[in-house]
């Protein structure tokens, strides 16, 4: 017995000992910055959705906590505008003068909006965010210059930027917001319209409700652009007459 217990010992003593694993010897975590943020945020809602993005569900994504997060972003507004300008980077924002400034501020905002109602989960977030980062003021360079190209004062293109870009963001939100399974369809509306009552709304009566849907997407959408355009044309601000 008295063997056995020093054979046990001695065995033991020898065993190789399992040597705890020191926290500078771990690999390094990549260092967080706003880019890695992004990156990680464009995962979560690939995976999981927009709705699941909370800067907790972000940390988590980081391995990190989210206190570590608010020293890049303070919240998810900012989150959303980081994301966002992310996007404009797909954008083609270039212009060299042989395209009309009508036609390429028709292209650079159905660009814009269509860029959005790809991403249905930002198009909403886009009504109530401005975007942060140098792709935003790329489109807003290039916005600013066409409508300047096309005679207006300088405080007229810059007021108009907002409304042509707002027009083209609606239009994306209102688009994804039809396309999902839940979403109403045209014939909702134009069954609404059909239904007017005619001594309540005799003039809705009159027109028939295929008035109010008929054209595509696209010809309505070069419509509304062209209304915009003119409207900003014909306003106060008008620099010197110019080609459209």
């Amino acid at each position: 017995m008295f063997v056995t217990i020093v054979f046990d010992v001695a065995m033991i003593w020898f065993m190789p000992r399992t040597e705890p694993v020191s926290r500078r010897e771990r690999p390094a975590k990549p260092a967080l910055s706003r880019a890695a943020i992004v990156d990680a945020a464009l995962r979560v809602i690939e995976r999981e959705g927009a709705h699941k993005l909370t800067m907790r569900r972000l940390a988590t994504e980081l391995d990190t906590g989210p206190a570590s997060l608010y020293v890049y972003v303070k919240n998810t507004t900012e989150l959303n505008a980081q994301l966002i300008d992310r996007l404009l980077a797909e954008l083609d924002l270039s212009w060299d003068g042989a395209e009309s400034w009508r036609e390429r501020l028709h292209r650079v905002l159905s660009d814009y909006s269509a860029l959005l109602a790809r991403r249905a989960e930002l198009a909403n977030a886009a009504l109530h965010v401005w975007p942060d980062g140098p792709n935003y003021l790329d489109l807003v360079e290039l916005v600013v210059r066409l409508l300047l190209s096309a005679g207006v004062s300088e405080q007229t293109a810059a007021r108009s930027v907002d409304l042509l870009l707002q027009h083209a963001t609606a239009s994306a939100a209102e688009w994804t917001a039809h396309a999902r399974e839940e979403g109403q369809d045209i014939a909702d509306l134009t069954g609404t319209l059909a239904g007017a009552d005619p001594t309540r709304h005799p003039t809705l009566t009159a027109l028939g409700a295929s008035i109010f849907t008929e054209g595509s997407h696209l010809e309505r959408s070069r419509w509304a652009i062209d209304t915009l355009i003119d409207g900003i044309l014909a306003g106060p601000g008008r620099r010197r007459a110019t080609k459209p």
